[in-house]
């Protein structure tokens, strides 16, 4: 079987996560941060050296700033309904997953939304005129799980900070891909998925925090100030209610290396050049329908979407299944993006690549749309 579905999360790990879980699993099984006693303790320290790499990679402040969720989502939600109101004025781009529009919605929050041009000034400007001084909060994706498009997060960044307006980033289908340092590029709150681009284990994500969060999601016993009845303040305490899995946060430690050891220029050169090639290869079937109107390496995340013309997303996806290769079709729990791309009563066929995508799938893949569409 062919994955290209690693937009949803990379299928196959490195050797190294895989250790590194079992390794969690077999020696660090105490609750972390939870108790004085030598296994605790234990635990605890390979939590806060998963901390460290995570800041260090992504340029964050230290390892206080890093928060371990269950997913990318939830570090979204923490964010939004952590730091905003009912009524508050919210920035965001047209190309949002609902992991963003839904928390927003129903939050109560009235929502602005910005449209994402293929020229980054243009897009720049956009999000100029739409803060305003009662803006409570940017947030937007850094690259589309859609199209891949990605957005100029540091200009954008930067634009925040003189406005003295807190931007928070989905970096789902960014970290690991593209180099992201929150200090440099004005990230206030960094939501990452992973078990995306860092190759670590489903069921954790991080929040990366450059400034406090008002309300905590959820509340709970944290290991300190035990005889408080109020969530701690300080991060990451306040945010990281009941037990952590060390096992987890080694697999996400082990994840960083690998792509640490490999440079994200390196990975995005790989993975760019099979989009490329896919991306260019639909160019000579007649008729088929490209959904992002270019692929220029540097402005598109490796994600690849497509239809193939008399034939539903849906339809697509699942002939392709038959012939031996994993796509998504639909929407992508996407609609805002859909709804700008003109796609929405269709959705599209997504092809995602990883590191260990071989340019011999991508022909497969070529071939096997090209037999579908004379069907």
């Amino acid at each position: 079987m062919i994955y290209l579905d690693n937009a949803a999360t990379t299928r196959q790990k490195p050797a190294a996560v895989f250790r590194a879980v079992e390794r969690g699993l077999r020696e660090f099984s105490a609750n972390p941060g939870r108790g004085g006693h030598t296994f605790s303790l234990r635990a605890a320290e390979q939590m806060y050296a998963a901390r460290e790499k995570a800041a260090a990679f992504f340029g964050a402040s230290g390892p206080e700033a890093v928060v371990f969720t269950l997913n990318c989502t939830h570090s979204i939600n923490c964010v939004i309904k952590g730091i905003t109101k009912p009524g508050d004025r919210v920035v965001t781009s047209n190309l949002e997953h609902n992991a963003v529009m839904r928390p927003l919605a129903s939050r109560g929050v009235r929502i602005e939304t910005v449209a994402v041009s293929q020229d980054d000034a243009v897009t720049l400007e956009a999000f100029r005129q739409a803060i305003t001084a009662d803006t409570a909060l940017v947030i937007c994706t850094m690259a589309s799980n859609v199209t891949g498009k990605i957005l100029p997060i540091a200009a954008i960044g930067q634009l925040c900070r003189s406005k003295g307006v807190p931007f928070a980033v989905d970096a789902a289908q960014a970290a690991g891909v593209l180099p992201i340092h929150m200090r440099q590029m004005g990230i206030d709150y960094l939501c990452v998925a992973p078990h995306k681009g860092l190759y670590a284990p489903m069921g954790i994500g991080l929040l990366l925090c450059e400034k406090p969060i008002a309300f905590p999601l959820i509340e709970g016993g944290t290991g300190v100030n035990s005889a408080d009845l109020f969530q701690p303040q300080n991060l990451p305490e306040r945010l990281e209610s009941g037990t952590l899995s060390p096992a987890l946060a080694m697999g996400v430690a082990a994840g960083i290396d690998f792509v640490a050891a490999r440079g994200t220029e390196t990975i995005y050169a790989h993975e760019t050049d099979l989009c490329e090639r896919l991306y260019n290869g639909l160019a000579e079937v007649p008729g088929m329908e490209r959904i992002a109107p270019s692929f220029k390496r540097g402005n598109y995340a490796p994600v690849v979407s497509f239809n193939v013309p008399g034939h539903t997303s849906e339809e697509t996806a699942a002939y392709l299944n038959e012939k031996g290769i994993a796509v998504r079709g639909g929407l992508h729990c996407a609609p805002a993006a859909h709804r700008a791309l003109g796609t929405i009563d269709r959705g599209a066929v997504r092809a995602s690549v990883s590191v260990f995508t071989a340019p011999a799938e991508i022909s497969a893949l070529l071939r096997a749309v090209k037999s579908y569409k004379k069907l």
